[in-house]
């Protein structure tokens, strides 16, 4: 028998000592910000630097969260690709507010985006579409994301199907059932690290005369 050793809660604690932001060294947009701290991430050799944490609610207000891939960014917000008739999607069509965190812990920084949420047009999506691995099509044609299934067979058998629907198909088409979304930022906080958990937080705020920078205490 494997001995295990309970992890002491309360005692696990890290100081956070690599870096300082100052508003002086932000980007003059929250695109341009993002858009370096994912370089630097990236260049860390941070894994899936541009995986973020999607927070959704329902109509009742209740929370869910899940880790999605980011796969746009420009000054209109941040892009992410699903099946439409997932939960996700189900909350992001009922209420249209979304929030997103980049946890780059390895780098003790966090990014925050929180906004409005719209579906992205049949021609950027079909751009990205037609970007991904044949693999990654027909995975997103066969599975009934979010649904109840009766086992591991029931997708492996959706899968080979679809494989046999498309064999004969150079470029397969993009399903009706999936596509983008993008979360128009209404607020993008900046997160780094601080000793004795004096964390800087720089945030962008979008108010009636534009964005606005302010510093929000830790």
């Amino acid at each position: 028998m494997t001995e295990t050793t309970n992890i002491a809660l309360p005692a696990m604690r890290v100081s956070y000592e690599q870096g300082s932001l100052s508003e002086s060294e932000l980007a003059a947009t929250w695109h341009e910000q993002l858009q370096l701290w994912l370089d630097q991430a990236g260049g860390a050799g941070l894994p899936e630097p541009n995986a973020m944490v999607l927070a959704t609610t329902d109509t009742q207000g209740r929370p869910s969260s899940r880790t999605v891939l980011a796969k746009g960014l420009d000054e209109r917000g941040l892009v992410f690709f699903t099946n439409y008739t997932s939960n996700k999607s189900h909350d992001l069509m009922a209420t249209r507010y979304a929030s997103a965190t980049f946890p780059w812990f390895a780098m003790q920084r966090q990014a925050h985006v929180r906004g409005t949420v719209e579906k992205v047009g049949p021609v950027e999506t079909a751009e990205y579409w037609n970007s991904r691995p044949r693999g990654s099509q027909i995975g997103a044609w066969a599975s009934p994301q979010s649904r109840v299934v009766t086992g591991r067979s029931t997708l492996d058998s959706a899968l080979h199907k679809i494989e046999r629907q498309f064999a004969d198909t150079e470029k397969i088409p993009v399903p009706p059932h999936w596509g983008g979304w993008r979360i128009r930022p209404e607020e993008v906080e900046f997160w780094q690290g601080r000793r004795d958990r004096m964390h800087d937080r720089l945030r962008f705020r979008l108010g009636r005369d534009g964005w606005q920078l302010e510093r929000v205490a830790p």
